[in-house]
């Protein structure tokens, strides 16, 4: 006998998956894609760049903003013992951290509960950082991982100006990271945003951190700054229907930028249904990595 659910009964289940908050999307996303691996990697060589131009004994500092309790924390925790800051507006993935801290007994961790938009995007609010939060000593390495989603394009270049000039150790790294802000496969997160945000209210994805980074090119602040960019596909699967939905929400932006409507996610999750899980069929994600170190 067949004891799996019906198409309606799955349907009905995925239009409530958003009512989750995002930490859990976020953790199904983590424990079933390669995403995490992806920036892993890149990570660990900017890791290993900073470490060749420091001196040996020196121990290494280092903000993540935006940082939840992702999986890169047992990296930067090993790595910076001379202090690792937290930064995010969620008291959720932070508490999950503090409780880490204490049960492992670890001295060296910070987290912040902020909001960076207010906190690091303009000049007086980043120096005011650096002298309250970091007491005055700058780091060698800042990370926006899946981070910059939550600010405007037009900040960017003075966000990143803030941090390089201002935050930023004299030999350092910034890595960021986000999905592209274009791609033409139907199959990946870029294009299911801009067709249904385009659809029902008329969005789309202008975050473009590949175009962003070659303009850092000419960018008077940046000169000397060694800028790398790479793109990478990474691949998201769960064979659980409504957890599936939960991330498509995550990255439909709902609800707190799109409020779709009862009969929109209604076809949102029939689609997803219909292309994806039915035929089990992974969710791609191209994403733009930028690193500028000096």
């Amino acid at each position: 006998m067949d004891n799996k659910p019906s198409k309606s009964t799955l349907i009905e289940k995925g239009v409530h998956a958003g009512e989750i908050d995002m930490y859990h999307e976020n953790a199904i996303w983590v424990q079933n894609s390669s995403d995490k691996v992806d920036i892993s990697q890149e990570l660990m060589l900017v890791i290993k760049e900073i470490f060749r131009s420091v001196p040996m004994d020196r121990k290494l500092r280092a903000l993540s903003i935006g940082s939840g309790s992702e999986p890169q924390f047992q990296i930067l925790e090993s790595a910076f013992r001379g202090g690792l800051y937290l930064l995010d507006i969620d008291s959720v993935p932070l508490g999950v951290i503090k409780e880490r801290v204490k049960s492992h007994w670890i001295d060296h961790v910070t987290t912040i509960l902020a909001d960076y938009n207010k906190t690091l995007v303009h000049t007086a609010d980043a120096q005011r950082f650096l002298r309250e939060v970091l007491g005055g000593n700058k780091l060698d390495l800042i990370v926006l991982h899946h981070s910059l989603y939550y600010s405007s394009a037009s900040d960017w270049a003075e966000f990143f100006s803030s941090l390089y000039d201002i935050i930023l150790a004299e030999k350092g790294a910034i890595h960021a990271v986000m999905m592209s802000s274009s791609c033409r496969e139907k199959d990946s997160t870029t294009w299911l945003y801009n067709h249904f945000a385009g659809k029902f209210f008329g969005c789309r994805n202008d975050q473009d951190l590949n175009a962003f980074g070659k303009g850092l090119h000419e960018n008077k602040n940046f000169i000397g700054a060694k800028i790398q960019q790479v793109t990478h596909r990474v691949k998201f699967y769960i064979d659980d229907f409504e957890k599936y939905m939960a991330v498509i929400w995550m990255i439909l932006l709902y609800p707190n930028v799109h409020d779709y409507s009862h009969v929109q996610k209604e076809e949102i999750t029939e689609y997803i249904y219909d292309n994806f899980y039915k035929p089990q069929k992974p969710l791609i994600q191209m994403q733009d990595h930028l690193i500028v170190s000096r």
